[in-house]
């Protein structure tokens, strides 16, 4: 008997994780259901940016150019006591990604809509039901069965599917159904986030300012679509209660030199900040993703991010898998590339809110800004440099000096036929290995290309824009980018990965990894 189903996999939870889930999952082939508590979108701006690493994932899943029109630069991040003497800035150089900015101001309402509309395109092969409270999920050796009830009529529905995938929040339903454990701390201090709209523009609003102060640290910025946003804490001695309305709030914002001739209260909040990751983000057919999996602190500007990057990572692998082309252990490396990810922007969102509340030593302060000496890697800030798996589905030494586990530049590169775009809408969505001015087949042993043809892989040589093209698989280095790239690292042959990470080089065996 042929089991039935009523989608691929299921999502719990539509925000901005589960619609990359989504939206990820379908892109790749097969389909998804998302159970959603909310009929509405959540009104409130949460996030505040996003990266090119980000919008690389955006231009994977086809949505970064109409989200590209609902997001605004962003000039540069400072670190500022009140008395005006900057304590540290992290500059924007141009992005290596694909994108010129590094860093975004978004409006997170906006942008969720604009990714909602996209997956809306798909049609059957996206379903999402709204009011859905989830109850409870039961697994077996086949699949998932989720049961939810419908909050504005209570009728119980169950949705069967192959997967499952938590992205219900820091109060996750499926994280305790599925027996994984949130582990860490809450921060006791209570914050007020004030979303305005913008009246007149201001010296300085485009930077991202942090106000540095023992006793109130502010966090300054400007999001896209004409609106801004401040976040402070609150005094031990205060409480949400002393803000009910923004006739209260509106002294806070005074004592900053913002007035009504400067913007609009919009709407104000209550947060508190929490340091937790789940013990596990997997149990047998259900993963965790998101907040459900992991919670920082805002001050790396990657909490939403690094759900988005969760529910990319898994998503095109559980497409593969559901449609047979990798073999279901690959769903062990989710957790294994994620979670160290998800710990470093923890760790950075903690330290840099130690600068924000000038409780770094003046030594702690100094090594956060130096700079290594005799890098093979250019050195770049932690919070802007280009990502880098720490473990995986890899082959080879990690660290400075080594170009696996690195993700490839995208550069304007020209194809054999005179094309010219970025390097990922040319190499395709697949597994590539790039040869520095040499077919990277010819590279290979016998074994070696075996494997990488059973995961149906394309050889493509990168050719120097001074030479003729000699065949279909060829690309021309136009901009000088990934040939220095490559031999920065002493590599002639890399493979890359879909997500376009370096999973191995020459330099260290091009065998298909473990």
């Amino acid at each position: 008997m042929t089991e039935s189903y009523d989608a691929d996999v299921a999502i719990v939870g539509y925000g901005p994780t589960g619609v990359i889930a989504a939206l990820t999952l379908a892109r790749y082939g097969v389909s998804a259901v998302a159970l959603e508590r909310d009929k509405d979108l959540y009104p409130r701006a949460r996030a505040v940016t996003v990266n090119d690493w980000t919008m690389r994932i955006f231009q994977d899943l086809g949505v970064d150019e109409r989200v590209d029109k609902k997001i605004d630069p962003q000039r540069a991040l400072r670190w500022v006591t009140y008395g005006g003497t900057e304590i540290m800035r992290v500059e924007h150089p141009p992005s290596t990604l694909g994108r010129k900015p590094r860093f975004y101001n978004i409006y997170q309402p906006t942008m969720e809509a604009e990714l909602r509309a996209a997956a809306q395109e798909y049609g059957d092969r996206i379903a999402v039901h709204y009011g859905a409270e989830v109850t409870g999920i039961d697994q077996d050796a086949d699949g998932v069965t989720v049961t939810s009830t419908d909050i504005a009529t209570g009728e119980t529905r169950t949705t069967r599917a192959r997967y499952a995938i938590g992205a219900d929040g820091g109060s996750s339903t499926i994280r305790g159904e599925a027996g994984c454990r949130l582990l860490g701390d809450t921060n006791d201090v209570t914050w007020v986030v004030i979303d305005c709209r913008v009246k007149r523009w201001w010296p300085d609003r485009d930077f991202l300012t942090f106000w540095s102060d023992k006793e109130r640290p502010v966090v300054d910025i400007a999001l896209s679509a004409g609106n801004h946003r401040w976040e402070i804490p609150l005094k031990p001695d205060e409480s949400p209660e002393d803000y009910p309305t923004s006739a209260e709030v509106w002294p806070l914002l005074k004592a900053l030199g913002v007035t009504e001739e400067d913007v609009e209260i919009h709407q104000h909040a209550f947060y508190k900040h929490h340091v937790r990751m789940a013990d596990t983000w997997r149990n047998g057919r259900v993963f965790l993703a998101g907040d459900a999996a992991h919670l920082m602190p805002p001050w790396a500007g990657a909490g939403m991010q690094t759900g988005m990057r969760d529910a990319h990572n898994l998503g095109w692998k559980l497409a593969r898998v559901i449609k047979g082309e990798l073999p279901e252990s690959w769903l062990d490396t989710y957790e294994a590339e994620r979670r160290p990810n998800a710990a470093f922007y923890t760790g950075l969102a903690v330290q840099l809110g130690r600068v924000i509340k000038q409780e770094l030593s003046e030594e702690e302060q100094a090594a956060m800004n130096a700079v290594p000496q005799d890098t093979v890697t250019p050195f770049e800030p932690p919070l802007i440099a280009p990502p880098v798996l720490e473990g995986g589905w890899i082959r080879g030494p990690l660290g400075d000096a080594s170009i696996v586990g690195r993700m490839v530049p995208q550069p304007i590169a020209g194809d054999a036929v005179g094309r010219m775009a970025r390097l990922d809408d040319l190499l395709g969505d697949g597994f590539v290995l790039l040869g520095d001015d040499v077919d990277p087949a010819t590279l290979l042993t016998a074994e070696e290309k075996a494997g990488w043809d059973a995961l149906g892989a394309r050889y493509v040589a990168i050719r120097p824009k001074t030479a003729y093209t000699q065949g279909p698989d060829e690309l021309v280095d136009l901009d000088e980018v990934l040939l220095p790239w490559l031999r920065r690292y002493g590599a002639r042959a890399v493979a890359l990965r879909p997500d376009k990470f370096v999973a191995a080089a020459d330099v260290s065996g091009l065998a298909v990894p473990a």
